[in-house]
């Protein structure tokens, strides 16, 4: 019969990436892109720095891979999750992109994330260029195609959808930071639940199409 330690040995170099992943998250939020050392990663993963090494050539490509297995994994997930659900209408299928979208924002994870991508993304171009190609454009692509269909189905207003899915963006993230820090339920008793049905209720009103006019 296997020990138990002898399994975790075992078990372990396969665990190794996550495990150094979940280290830089710490390391990264406390210090900062600019300011972390991958000698201060592998302390807190308990491996040898030389082990990093062997999965990240250097703290970029472990920050990338840091937005990679939370931003742009959810993202996948979301887009393999319309293709199948065919039989979801136009508010439905934005409203469970919205749904599950609002609640990665909310994680510590991109609450840890997102701070270190406005701060210090200018200092490293190619990281800021993965981004914007792999999450910001990628993320507005698929709201502008959910919005863009039901433009066409006459379930929208005809308008541009690469702007309404901006704008979109803009006000989940921003309001997110805000829950995040407790401001809404400290000051005006509102859930993140409810702070997220308010967005996508005013979203919904602002891209309706128009009633149709009767003749009395």
């Amino acid at each position: 019969m296997t020990s138990p330690a002898k399994t975790l040995r075992r078990r372990l170099p396969e665990e190794r990436p996550q495990q150094i992943l979940d280290a830089a998250f710490t390391v990264f939020g406390e210090h900062g892109l600019q300011g972390a050392r991958l000698d201060d990663i592998a302390h807190a993963a308990g491996v040898a720095k030389g082990t990093i090494y062997l999965y990240f050539p250097n703290k970029e490509a472990l920050f990338q891979e840091m937005i990679y297995s939370t931003m742009v994994s959810r993202l996948e997930q979301a887009e393999a999750q319309l293709a199948a659900d065919t039989s979801a209408t136009i508010v439905e299928q934005l409203r469970g992109f919205v749904a599950s979208w609002w609640e990665y924002l909310c994680s510590d994870r991109f609450q840890t994330v997102y701070p270190l991508l406005i701060g210090e993304l200018k200092r490293f171009p190619e990281l800021a260029e993965f981004y914007g190609r792999e999450v910001v454009l990628r993320s507005r692509g698929l709201v502008a195609g959910i919005i863009a269909r039901g433009i066409a189905r006459g379930e929208f207003r005809a308008h541009d959808s690469e702007v309404s899915a901006r704008i979109l963006a803009s006000i989940l993230v921003s309001h997110s930071l805000w829950v995040g820090r407790d401001v809404f339920q400290k000051l005006a008793g509102r859930t993140p639940e409810v702070v997220r049905d308010e967005i996508l209720e005013f979203f919904l009103a602002s891209i309706a199409a128009p009633a149709a006019s009767t003749n009395s």
